[in-house]
């Protein structure tokens, strides 16, 4: 069970993590999670460079140990990377001294392709993470971000046709949204994805950077 949208509630509760951007502009924000992942992260980038949209990765650690070209190709052509931790862990289920050990492990992980690569945005895998957690984290200097609407694209019960209507009922200028560069959400995401850009770029919309 998730929220397609997430409740306004939610979102002043936990008012300390970023979920969406007040703007009068016709703008939204694309992300990717879990990546990168060979030909499917590659399928995203040269989808964005059609439609000249910008997106930001959170990408898992052990991935970018993996794929680096793919990590430096995404750097390369504009887009903007967080950290998805280096094992992609669930924040309710790990010990705090541990999931902070391994967002730092993520970091020396981008660090060892590119010395000199620094980001301060982070998103927690399934959205779960302590409060606890989360304070290191933004202490750190870490901005937590998550999202306005999750497209879905995880769901294998999901069709495309539903995942691209969970995105176009629900997004307003200023929303996250949330796709996955995973071989899970593959038929999914790039089915919503090539959609879902000719869709926001026909009114009109820019698809920018966190």
């Amino acid at each position: 069970m998730y929220l397609v949208k997430t409740p306004n509630s939610i979102q002043r509760w936990f008012s300390d993590y970023i979920w969406r951007f007040s703007t009068s502009k016709k703008e939204i924000f694309l992300t990717f999670d879990d990546g990168p992942t060979p030909e499917i992260t590659t399928f995203v980038l040269d989808a964005l460079k059609k439609h000249k949209a910008k997106a930001t990765f959170f990408c898992v650690g052990e991935n970018i140990q993996k794929y680096p070209k793919i990590f430096k190709r995404i750097l390369a052509e504009g887009h903007k990377i967080g950290n998805h931790t280096q094992n992609h862990l669930n924040g309710w289920k790990t010990e705090n001294t541990n999931y902070l050990a391994n967002v730092v492990q993520a970091e020396k992980s981008f660090k060892i392709v590119m010395p000199n690569f620094k980001t301060k945005l982070f998103r927690p895998p399934y959205g779960k993470i302590k409060k606890k957690q989360a304070t290191a984290l933004r202490n750190k200097g870490y901005k937590i971000i998550m999202w306005t609407v999750l497209s879905g694209d995880f769901d294998m019960n999901c069709s495309p046709k539903k995942c691209y209507n969970n995105i176009v009922k629900n997004v307003k200028s200023g929303d996250i949204i949330v796709f996955h560069d995973s071989r899970k959400a593959k038929k999914n995401m790039q089915e919503t994805l090539v959609n879902v850009l000719a869709y926001y770029s026909n009114k009109g919309f820019k698809f920018k950077l966190l």
